[in-house]
């Protein structure tokens, strides 16, 4: 009698926080379909090995539009469309950074530009080395101090915090903003230590923007290592840099972000879910976000495979140039509001396609609470974390007009080992791990298509 007492209450307490028994059964049939049928792993190794890495406004970027408009078919989309959007377009082009060394010889340093970081035009510009090793340190030096010199910025990715994206913002700052401080002070390049938790010698990219009235002077990365070395180095002696670079803007061409979606049942209100299709012009972009991508598609294939009837209209973006300019991200919510389209909820997954632990939840209380009510049936599956209140930036504009979004949150402890790197390929993915976080974004979708 009181296992039963106790069961009923069980039931009931599910009932009243809108979920049961058959969303328990609902649940491990997703997992159950996407582990052992799931195409995400298949369909991220074709995307990495035939296409590789696809910076926007790139041919490689066009490769995937088409690529991605054919898998959102294959998966059974109701309706497949393409989204036009201008994007930016830089290209690197031929880098060399050295040093000079004790002996009067030049040495080259492994070294990647910045994103949308101008270069030298193909000269050599070369001078002495400053290291700073904070953001406080610099704006204690004066002017004349820096003037002609090039600033090493040597601030460490914080190995302290347990949450590896709490050290990446605050490293972050260095990167956004190395080469409009040297430029305020008439340096002529900077230096940055990756944004990397890995004790390697890989350089990191990501993106950096110019301020007004600022001259655009180069900024460039290197890895742990060499950053190491050359710490060591200026504690004895002045050191010499020469950069030349090609790297630079290119203006803006017309591109793609690529939707699909299953048409709701009851209304056409929206929900989304997404990931970035372009990469940076390093490795094969399969973290980030070759994983969000195949992860979205795999949502939409599942509740077509196992013929769950939505209530609203399920979409996938492919959002394009997320990394240098989230230009995608921007026509979209811009689409949204002029059209006065509905969004019931929208997630995106752009942290890797690890083992999926958490979903951050960037909304009211009243949303939040009832997400995290579900927590139990999610437990199973691995993903206990709710506490989060961030998400995305391509989903930013919905958000902004007052959209409930989220975020996936996998095991971080990797992700900045490869992050915006040429580490980043399909060979670093696990595909349990990948197909467990596609099982949980489907499940996630369909508690909220089914009770909001």
């Amino acid at each position: 009698m009181k296992k039963t007492v106790t069961l009923s209450l069980l039931m009931v307490s599910m009932a009243v926080f809108g979920q049961s028994k058959e969303d328990s059964i609902q649940f491990s049939k997703i997992s159950t379909e996407i582990l052992n049928n799931g195409k995400a792993y298949n369909e991220l190794k074709d995307l990495t090995k035939n296409i590789g890495n696809r910076l926007s406004g790139t041919e490689a970027y066009e490769k995937s539009v088409k690529w991605a408009e054919q898998k959102l078919r294959d998966a059974g989309a109701d309706k497949v469309w393409l989204q036009e959007v201008m994007v930016p377009v830089w290209v690197r082009g031929k880098e060399s950074l050295q040093i000079k060394t004790t002996d009067g010889q030049w040495k080259k340093l492994k070294m990647l530009s910045i994103g949308n970081s101008e270069g030298t035009g193909g000269k050599d510009v070369s001078g002495e080395i400053i290291m700073v090793r904070s953001l406080e340190e610099y704006n204690r030096l004066p002017a004349d101090q820096v003037k002609d010199k090039i600033v090493f910025f040597n601030y460490p990715f914080n190995q302290s915090h347990v949450q590896t994206f709490i050290s990446y913002r605050e490293a972050g700052a260095y990167r956004r903003s190395a080469a409009n401080l040297t430029a305020q002070k008439g340096g002529k390049f900077a230096i940055i230590r990756s944004l990397s938790s890995a004790f390697d010698d890989v350089p990191h990219t990501g993106n950096m923007r110019y301020d007004d009235n600022v001259s655009k002077v180069p900024a460039v990365t290197i890895g742990n290592t060499t950053a190491d070395e050359l710490e060591a180095l200026l504690k004895n002696k002045k050191i010499i840099a020469k950069l030349n670079s090609n790297c630079g803007m290119k203006g803006e061409k017309l591109s793609h972000s690529v939707i699909g979606e299953i048409t709701g049942k009851k209304d056409q209100s929206v929900i989304v879910v997404g990931g970035h299709l372009d990469s940076w012009d390093v490795g094969e972009g399969a973290h980030d976000d070759g994983a969000g991508i195949v992860q979205s598609i795999e949502v939409l294939r599942t509740f077509k495979k196992l013929g769950i009837k939505n209530n609203h209209t399920i979409r996938a973006v492919c959002f394009a140039n997320e990394e240098n300019g989230t230009k995608g991200g921007k026509q979209y919510g811009k689409t949204a509001k002029e059209s006065n389209e509905k969004h019931l909820f929208a997630i995106e997954t752009d942290a890797g396609g690890f083992s999926p632990r958490g979903i951050s939840l960037e909304m009211d209380d009243k949303n939040r609470n009832q997400i995290k009510s579900w927590v139990n049936l999610f437990l199973p599956y691995g993903v206990y974390n709710f506490e989060g209140k961030y998400s995305g930036s391509d989903i930013a504009p919905l958000h902004e007009m007052g959209v409930p979004t989220a975020e996936l949150v996998p095991d971080p402890q990797r992700y900045f080992d490869i992050h915006h790197t040429e580490e980043d390929t399909f060979e670093k993915v696990n595909r349990r791990e990948l197909l467990l976080g596609a099982a949980v974004m489907t499940q996630l979708i369909y508690m909220i298509d089914k009770n909001w």
